[in-house]
């Protein structure tokens, strides 16, 4: 057995337009979980609201927030309380009509360790981020934390291998996906199966290539579509933690709030990568073209 195992507490929930109640809610469990020894908590993507991306509205822009400001004063407050390293989600107003999807790294002295923001920014329908987001500019680095080396991502950033590998390269010992992914209810039963197994096979296939755990949290429960357009979002939960061989330590339900003590070996990436040493054999010198679009 290791002796470097991270105990991780995830935090899947279902919120409303009551951002001081979600808020609440994320800090009461995050209580209890470092009430039971938790050392690493990562929360869903843009946790503290609705996920206001299924529509096009300039008034949704007032949900941003500074860095810092009070939000991030009440987590880092929150992260010495307890002496945790907590993983949060915030829509970041980095200037007049200039705003980001970033996670932001708490160290457990309350200090910010660092943030992320998002490079992947989908425009589909419901998800309406290009509207509101600016791509990330701080590129796939880890953040240096008490608990590790935080290669986190966020959401649509985990369907591409090109940015799990760029933070393994950078040297992250875990992968971290806050998430907001869901159905419309146009689906089939068949397509959402389809959707769902999809999104939890490609990060499985990022801890595989890397040889790294993957922790993913998405929220969960419908969320009207304020158009009426569409009949809105069911979030579908299944938050997971995949060890390096993209075996599953944890998986959440599909439909209820949820959270979880999960203890990640932290040192079991040193003999995976040993057995399957896919860092070694990859033909850097034949990889020149990635960086194309398309190859024509």
């Amino acid at each position: 057995m290791s002796n470097k195992l991270l105990r991780t507490g995830i935090i899947q929930q279902h919120n409303t337009a009551d951002i001081a109640d979600n808020r609440n809610r994320l800090a009461q469990k995050m209580r209890e979980l470092a009430s039971q020894g938790a050392k690493l908590i990562i929360n869903q993507e843009l946790h503290d609201s609705l996920y206001f991306c299924q529509v096009e509205s300039t008034d949704n822009c007032n949900l941003a927030v500074a860095i810092p400001s009070e939000t991030t004063n009440f987590y880092s407050s929150l992260a010495k309380e307890l002496g945790v390293v907590i993983v949060t989600s915030l829509f970041e107003r980095r200037a007049p009509g200039l705003y980001h999807n970033t996670a932001v790294v708490f160290e457990k002295d309350g200090s910010i360790a660092g943030k992320y923001r998002k490079m992947h920014i989908p425009d589909d329908p419901a998800y309406y981020e290009k509207f509101y987001f600016t791509p990330g500019d701080l590129g796939f680095e880890p953040i240096e934390t008490s608990v590790g080396r935080l290669g986190v991502l966020v959401c649509w950033d985990q369907w591409y291998p090109e940015a799990a590998r760029l933070m393994a390269l950078r040297g992250a010992e875990v992968l971290i996906y806050p998430t907001a992914i869901g159905w419309e209810s146009s689906d089939t039963p068949e397509e959402q199966a389809r959707q769902r197994e999809a999104w939890i096979t490609i990060q499985r296939a990022h801890a595989v290539a890397n040889g790294l755990p993957v922790i993913s949290v998405n929220r969960v429960g419908h969320e009207p579509d304020p158009s009426g357009n569409t009949n809105g979002i069911q979030f579908w939960g299944s938050s997971f933690v995949a060890g390096p061989q993209g075996e599953f330590l944890y998986n959440a339900p599909t439909d209820t709030e949820t959270t979880a003590i999960i203890d990640v070996d932290m040192e079991r990436s040193e003999n995976v990568r040993r057995w399957w040493p896919f860092l070694r054999d990859r033909r850097i010198d034949a990889y020149d073209k990635l960086t194309s679009r398309f190859i024509d």
